[in-house]
């Protein structure tokens, strides 16, 4: 008959006997040798990853016009039901955005949002993205809610404020495809026309004809 010993797995050796007492300090001597990895948030930014999930970024084409067009896609996928848009339509005296529509209302809630990313998903224009900003914490629970131009990405340089007409001779679908790079002579005028006072006007940057 073999040793009972031998069929008892938590049966230590005479060296494991030895060494048992500080066998648990084993990580954290080895870890006392590796470099120190600690940030030092918040005096230096942290290192994110390119497609982070931060804050929501409702994106603007090239002349100007806003992506969104009110679809609410984004909401009816939110799994935490954090989002709400209202549409409105878009008239030639009010033009926000390609289309027959354009986002009025735009709200999320970041109480409830779990930054999952479902909703730029779902987007069918790509208005929605998110972007690497993480910093949302506040004392105020209603700062959390944020509205429409809490999260309308800025003007870039060349861009011309909405709301104005679509490039001429284009319809919505050659904006998705990207054929408008910038806002034309014809859309200058307008706004000049109808919001002389528009800051915008000094920087709008005219590009040729969209090419369909």
């Amino acid at each position: 008959m073999p040793d009972e010993s031998f069929f008892r797995p938590d049966e230590k050796g005479a060296i494991g006997k030895f060494f048992a007492p500080v066998a648990g300090y084993g990580v954290t001597i080895t870890s006392m040798f590796e470099p120190t990895v600690t940030e030092q948030y918040p005096f230096d930014p942290p290192v994110l990853a390119p497609r982070f999930h931060g804050r929501h970024r409702l994106n603007r084409y090239a002349d100007g016009l806003e992506k969104c067009i009110g679809c609410e896609l984004c909401a009816w996928a939110c799994p935490a039901d954090a989002i709400l848009v209202e549409a409105a339509p878009n008239t030639p005296e009010a033009q926000y955005s390609p289309g027959e529509r354009y986002g009025r209302v735009y709200q999320i809630n970041y109480l409830r949002c779990i930054f999952c990313g479902m909703c730029i998903e779902a987007c069918p224009t790509r208005a929605l993205t998110m972007s690497n900003d993480f910093e949302l914490a506040t004392h105020d629970r209603t700062s959390l809610i944020y509205e429409k131009q809490d999260i309308l990405a800025d003007l870039q340089d060349g861009m011309l404020a909405a709301p104005h007409p679509m490039v001429e001779g284009t319809t919505d679908g050659d904006y998705y495809r990207g054929a408008v790079t910038g806002p034309t002579q014809s859309q200058i005028d307008w706004v000049r026309e109808n919001r002389p006072e528009d800051p915008t006007l000094n920087s709008a940057t005219v590009v040729k004809e969209a090419q369909r």
